[in-house]
């Protein structure tokens, strides 16, 4: 069997077509695997829990009989120290589970500093 003469650039064209096109697919087209749009999403979900979970830290704060004095040291305390100030207060904790949140923790300390 004869094949055509175009045949072998054809196919040439068509493998380069593809590369070019996966290339140009996953840098600029926003394609991305699997295993990356888990990631994103995941990191995604984080932050948007902790965006929930602040005001329910700063109305617990609100709520507790010692908050001046624990806002008090978060004011004196260094920055890596206040989320286990805010943690070991209980303020970070949500309802229902059982340990305290630390992203949740230093972004509730870094509110209860700047309203107060």
């Amino acid at each position: 069997m004869n094949t055509p003469i175009w045949l072998k650039p054809g196919l040439i064209g068509a493998g380069v077509g593809a590369v070019a096109l996966a290339a140009i697919g996953f840098t600029a087209g926003g394609w991305m695997t699997g295993s990356k749009a888990n990631l994103l999403a995941s990191s995604r979900a984080s932050a948007e829990m902790v965006t929930a979970l602040v005001p329910y830290c700063l109305a617990a704060s609100k709520i507790d009989t010692a908050s001046a004095g624990i806002i008090g040291k978060l004011k004196e305390a260094r920055s890596y120290e206040r989320d286990d100030i805010v943690m070991e207060a209980g303020w970070a904790t949500a309802p229902g589970s059982e340990r305290a949140d630390r992203k949740v923790a230093a972004e509730c300390a870094e509110k209860l500093i700047a309203t107060s």
